[in-house]
């Protein structure tokens, strides 16, 4: 077992009214999963988490930090993203996310390049307001509270977005996508929606993955969700993997399987 679970009791405040120590390589806190992304998780003996002593007071409190070859980011991942339910119903909340916001999609470093490399492929895509926007205001911008964004179109829908016959918002760059024009899908914020991904100020290796639905918008999404039975972090499979990677997944679903059978 010290061969697989690595020490983490120097990672963490032990004054922490949440944390909770077990022995020098088994911890637990309250609401979250630790996971390391090149963990090997499902080539565990099948005992490991019999091994693994201990209560939680939330269903996903287990943490657990899986030696690699290859240190790698670590995810602090919010227990709503295995115990809540999520499925997008298009029809009612009219693809609403890309026009709800303070800002335009949050973009990561490298996809600043996508957009500049993609644009001529996917301007056939956008509407004539998109495409004003995008050459009056750049291919993306920075914004002082998130970041680097996409544009928008007058404060509203983003700027690569479309309504279609239903009157629903749909990605211009994943049009192009699903018909061969690009590689790129689109954002992976916008994949990941309604998950958000931040960054600890402490410790840049560690992102924080909370589960972020709008309010009010997103109401259909939980409610489908809740009657197909479908958790979030399953309905957004594709993405998590796009973004983390298969082990991270199936870490991170094995997680969820152990503390829903606890």
């Amino acid at each position: 077992m010290e061969e697989i679970i690595g020490d983490i009791k120097d990672e963490f405040d032990e004054d922490d009214a949440s944390f909770k120590k077990l022995d020098d390589y088994n911890f637990i806190f309250d609401g979250s999963i630790m996971i390391n992304d090149v963990c090997r998780l499902m080539e565990l003996p099948a005992d490991t988490f019999d091994k693994i002593k201990g209560e939680s007071d939330s269903l996903a409190g287990l943490v657990l930090e899986i030696a690699g070859e290859i240190p790698q980011q670590n995810q602090l991942v919010s227990d709503e993203i295995i115990q809540k339910h999520f499925v997008c119903d298009l029809i009612k909340c009219k693809g609403g996310c890309c026009e709800d916001g303070d800002a335009g999609a949050p973009l990561a470093l490298n996809e600043l390049d996508e957009l500049i490399h993609n644009y001529d492929a996917v301007k056939p895509y956008l509407t004539e307001a998109g495409i004003t926007a995008i050459e009056k205001h750049g291919k993306y911008l920075y914004d002082e509270e998130f970041g680097w964004v996409t544009p928008t179109i007058k404060g509203e829908m983003c700027a690569y977005g479309f309504r279609d016959a239903n009157g629903i918002i749909k990605c211009g760059i994943e049009k192009a996508f699903n018909e061969g024009k690009v590689t790129w899908k689109k954002p992976v914020s916008c994949h990941l929606f309604p998950i958000r991904v931040s960054k600890s100020e402490q410790d840049e290796d560690l992102e924080y993955l909370n589960y972020e639905p709008r309010e009010d918008l997103c109401k259909p999404a939980c409610k489908l969700g809740k009657k197909l039975q479908v958790p979030v972090y399953v309905f957004l499979k594709e993405p998590i993997i796009r973004k983390y990677g298969e082990e991270f997944y199936n870490a991170l679903e094995a997680a969820a399987q152990y503390a829903e059978n606890r």
